[in-house]
């Protein structure tokens, strides 16, 4: 068990990160860009999904996606149950 809560862990600070990432505006040639393609690749799978059932909400010129939200719900759920 004790694996699968570090793993829980890391997946929520890895998804952290990419939301703090995603709110930057980098060149395509900065090294964070890289960084945040890498970040992209490991909560895709598990955002994506989501995304289909519940699309990013449209608010004025912008858009809010609730699928972050919603996988830190479910990491906290599958943590408590398990942790």
């Amino acid at each position: 068990m004790g694996v699968v809560c570090a793993l829980i862990q890391v997946f929520g600070l890895v998804l952290i990160a990419r939301i703090l990432l995603e709110w930057l505006a980098l060149p395509d040639d900065h090294a964070m860009t890289r960084v945040r393609a890498v970040l992209r690749r490991i909560t895709d799978p598990v955002l994506t999904p989501i995304r289909r059932v519940i699309p990013p909400i449209r608010v004025g010129g912008a858009g809010i996606d609730l699928s972050p939200l919603v996988v830190f719900v479910g990491l906290g759920l599958v943590g408590a149950a398990i942790c």
